[in-house]
């Protein structure tokens, strides 16, 4: 039988958003790898920590993602490239990336970028609701479900 893990991209993870996916993973005998930078201090026993370098997380935890492993990011061009090993992407806030949507997400992610860079400004995130942590929960035990099916 196949190891179901859940992997983390923890630098810039919502504290209830990392708890959930801990929590769902003990209930189901997943297991949970995070990933963060030595800036953040998170510890355990499955956490692996990188340089602070731009992008280490990203590389470290893209490197290690393989076909039918869950990772959790809020970062669009990472879930692109998870998406890319045959592993399955989700943001803390309960967006389930899929392949068929991937390049609109990441022509969305540009044309922000683009308008930023032209003097504009973009909204930063909401404050976490409930409502984000039901969605994300949801989504989570979804994708879990589909991950132990044969």
């Amino acid at each position: 039988m196949a190891v179901h893990r859940v992997l983390i991209d923890a630098d810039a993870c919502p504290r209830q958003a990392l708890a959930i996916a801990k929590e769902l993973c003990s209930e189901k005998g997943w297991g949970c790898l995070t990933f963060a930078s030595y800036n953040h201090q998170l510890t355990g026993e499955h956490h692996i920590v990188v340089d602070a370098a731009p992008q280490a997380v990203d590389v470290k935890l893209a490197n290690e993602a393989g076909p039918n492993d869950i990772v959790v990011t809020q970062d669009i061009g990472l879930a692109a490239l998870i998406l890319g090993k045959r592993a399955k992407a989700l943001s803390p806030s309960g967006v389930i990336f899929r392949p068929e949507r991937i390049d609109f997400h990441l022509e969305e992610r540009n044309e922000k970028a683009r308008f930023r860079r032209g003097g504009g400004r973009t909204r930063g995130p909401a404050a976490r609701t409930r409502e984000d942590d039901d969605r994300f929960t949801d989504a989570l035990r979804m994708l879990m479900e589909e991950g132990e099916r044969p």
